[in-house]
């Protein structure tokens, strides 16, 4: 099966264009206001109701109160939320709303991997570092070899530092089957490539990047 791609931190058109026409598997949308890829949830329906289908649409919220997570999804429809809330909360969250979770977890050793049940799916990245103001990798890697072997309890993926040229070689020594990427793609904070966007999914699908 396919490396699955998540572009995450969507603001624009172009971004969520190129990454439905490149093949991402997940299309991530930010609301988080600390964030440079911050979006408002009126701004995320509208890009989202450029296509029916293609990849699935997934929220991102930092330790959210029910109401942050209602407010949003009255206007946007996601298939999935994506949250840095502890355990419990995950799991309270996914029975309130009745929604795919994906909890992040940030890791400095092997000792930091989960290995007991998890919501739907976990995000293996790197801990922010110390007075970060967002959660997150923050485009700071990890020891990638500390995922080989972990017999992870539910479907995980790979996030933090990720570029189109250590894409490939993140996956081979994590054995990650899915990437989420975000600033590893962007011209600036918040403003997604097109080009760096084919070129990742190319490298994470082990694809060569076309030439001109």
């Amino acid at each position: 099966m396919p490396v699955g791609v998540k572009i995450c931190g969507i603001t624009d058109a172009t971004g969520f264009d190129t990454a439905a026409q490149a093949g991402a598997r997940w299309i991530g949308f930010v609301f988080f206001e600390r964030s440079p890829r911050n979006i408002a949830p009126r701004a995320a329906a509208a890009l989202s109701a450029r296509m029916t289908g293609g990849p699935e649409r997934i929220g991102l919220f930092v330790k959210p109160d029910d109401i942050a997570i209602e407010r949003v999804l009255d206007t946007v429809p996601l298939d999935g939320l994506q949250v840095y809330a502890p355990q419990q909360r995950a799991m309270e969250i996914r029975q309130r709303f009745g929604l795919p979770v994906w909890r992040a977890v940030g890791i400095e050793s092997r000792a930091d991997l989960p290995v007991h049940a998890a919501p739907d799916r976990l995000v293996i990245e790197s801990r922010p570092p110390a007075g970060s103001t967002r959660p997150g990798g923050n485009a700071r890697q990890f020891d990638w070899s500390l995922t080989q072997g972990w017999k992870s309890p539910v479907p995980w993926m790979l996030a933090g530092g990720l570029t189109p040229e250590n894409v490939g070689r993140a996956i081979a020594l994590s054995g990650a089957e899915a990437v989420d990427v975000s600033s590893g793609v962007e011209s600036a904070p918040g403003v997604k490539s097109a080009a760096l966007i084919r070129a990742f999914i190319a490298a994470a699908s082990g694809v060569p990047t076309p030439q001109g």
